[in-house]
């Protein structure tokens, strides 16, 4: 993933978790056993990271005292940002990432689910600590839907207008996943970065 904040470029490598290891997939299937996430956070940090992302895609409660380990271990090895999503559903499990060292966090179905959690993170901790993930998918030559539940479920909700929607409610910043062009080695989905931009 890549950011940029007034024309500065910023490298944030997003690494999904599943069961305590990365993973990576593509278009958000066949996963393969990537590492350790710890190793590979240290590793993009000695290489020049801005910023480290966290997902967990299995978000399970186990998963979750995994994270708050994961991000104490990470923020005692690395001075670079961390932001962390996958499975929070409210403020008590936002309050408890930023805790455990978390700088930002992440939220893509339970902001779909119930798209008022946007304002509350943001009038609890700031906006700046409040990032959308959007798992967008091209259902038509010029749309492209809101996927839910890990890429799984189709929302029917228009991509374009959820970015939208989801900044006025609070999201400083907008995490885009092309389901299309995940792990495809094609290089960005660039029509759904300039649309959504």
């Amino acid at each position: 993933m890549s950011n940029s904040v007034n024309g500065i470029k910023k490298i944030i490598p997003c690494l999904d978790l599943k069961d305590g290891r990365v993973v990576k997939g593509v278009k958000f299937e066949g996963l393969k056993d990537i590492g350790d996430p710890l190793e590979l956070a240290r590793r993009y940090f000695e290489a020049g990271a801005d910023e480290i992302a966290f997902l967990d895609i299995s978000a399970s409660d186990r998963g979750r005292s995994f994270l708050l380990e994961l991000l104490s271990n990470t923020r005692a090895a690395i001075s670079i940002p961390l932001c962390v999503g996958g499975g929070i559903r409210n403020l008590q499990d936002m309050e408890a990432l930023k805790k455990a060292g978390a700088d930002k966090v992440s939220v893509c179905s339970s902001a779909l689910a119930r798209p008022e959690l946007l304002s509350e993170m943001a009038a609890a901790f700031g906006r700046e600590s409040v990032m959308l993930a959007i798992d967008a998918k091209r259902v038509s030559p010029l749309r492209w839907n809101a996927f839910s539940s890990g890429g799984r479920a189709d929302t029917g909700l228009d991509a374009i207008e959820w970015a939208k929607k989801a900044v006025e409610l609070g999201a400083g910043e907008i995490m885009l996943n092309s389901i299309d062009a995940d792990g495809t080695e094609a290089g960005y989905d660039l029509e759904l970065c300039a649309a959504v931009s």
